[in-house]
């Protein structure tokens, strides 16, 4: 595994503090080479997700901080005659995928030494980052828009992380952790930090071991991107170590109101016109991946498609008529999935992201 600068190449440090942007010249971090697992790698005597710890850059598996994340439900069902799949990764300890992203991120934390950090979030974050924060004793404070779901707040004060509400649009939390970190406070943020999307390429491996390879679709949520990008290169991963011969078509969906990586896609345009989202888990005005997507759908099968706002919240009364209890962001895939319904390939896999018990609109 190696992790460099996207801008001028500059190594990211091995040891020592856990830099969010480049000390050299300011640009992004992210992972040249992602590592190839292959079958041998996985490791059998540890719990959920650290059965593949050998592909997340650690000298060992972190003792003491597993909280019951990895390992998610795989359940049928059948749409309009297709076969379809819901990946519920809101069965994840704090009720979302963050929480394969969040541990990783612990666990280079701890093996760094570090012991406060800061984050921001529209909600999931934080509160994945207060719990395995909690966890490991690391010392959290959470920037999130005051706006954020009631119960995601309520998460991460419980958890005890310090709660610090930021009035506007997401974007000024994420402006306000940037002064914060201003101070030489750590600032790990899912985000930047390229280290969660080792954590959320095991989403990909637990698909290729629950389908036995029989995957003709992914649909899943885009925020920042990393959940899109993990999963990708969850997959180009197994198929450069022999575990596949072929890659799913993936999409990845935005809200109308907040779709600056599909406006790329579409447009090549960074030109967008940002207005509110009931899905605030992909309310990100700046997608730090978002040319990273961009780039890598050019590569292979897959684009970025928007819901409109009206259809999001009807989607998550059509999924829980499933038996399918899920916030907003993650019913932003039915849509997709019922528009090009006759064009995919099946199995398809929609991605639940987070639990309709963390969403409140009061």
């Amino acid at each position: 595994m190696k992790i460099a600068c996207t801008k001028c190449g500059d190594t990211y440090p091995e040891t020592g503090g856990l830099p969010y942007v480049c000390h050299n010249c300011g640009g992004i971090y992210d992972l040249v080479e992602f590592p190839h697992l292959l079958e041998s790698d996985i490791d059998p005597h540890q719990p959920g997700l650290w059965k593949y710890w050998r592909s997340f850059g650690l000298r060992k598996p972190p003792a003491d901080l597993y909280l019951g994340e990895g390992d998610t439900a795989l359940v049928d069902d059948y749409f309009e005659g297709r076969h379809i799949l819901y990946k519920l990764e809101y069965q994840n300890p704090t009720g979302s995928y963050k929480d394969r992203a969040t541990s990783v991120l612990a666990a280079q934390l701890l093996e760094r030494g570090i012991k406060e950090a800061v984050e921001d979030s529209s909600g999931n974050a934080g509160a994945s980052f207060a719990a395995y924060a909690a966890r490991t004793g690391i010392k959290a404070t959470i920037f999130a828009p005051d706006s954020a779901s009631g119960p995601k707040k309520e998460q991460i004060i419980r958890f005890g992380a310090k709660f610090v509400g930021v009035p506007g649009p997401r974007a000024m939390a994420a402006e306000s952790v940037l002064n914060a970190a201003k101070s030489g406070i750590t600032y790990a943020s899912h985000a930047y930090l390229p280290f969660g999307m080792l954590g959320i390429a095991t989403i990909s491996y637990e698909l290729f071991l629950q389908t036995r390879g029989k995957i003709g679709t992914i649909i899943v949520p885009a925020g920042h991107g990393s959940l899109l990008l993990g999963i990708i290169r969850g997959f180009l991963a197994m198929k450069e170590s022999g575990w596949i011969d072929y890659l799913p078509y993936f999409i990845g969906v935005q809200a109308m109101n907040c779709a600056p990586i599909f406006d790329m896609y579409q447009n090549s345009s960074k030109h967008h016109s940002i207005s509110s989202t009931v899905a605030e888990g992909v309310s990100v005005s700046a997608p730090i991946r978002g040319d990273a997507i961009i780039s890598l759908l050019n590569q292979i099968d897959g684009k970025i498609v928007a819901v409109q706002e009206d259809a999001i919240l009807s989607s998550r009364a059509q999924l829980a008529g499933r038996g399918i209890y899920v916030e907003p962001t993650s019913a932003i895939v039915w849509p997709p999935l019922k528009e090009f319904l006759g064009e995919l390939s099946e199995p398809i896999v929609l991605v639940m992201t987070g639990s309709g018990y963390k969403y409140s609109n009061q």
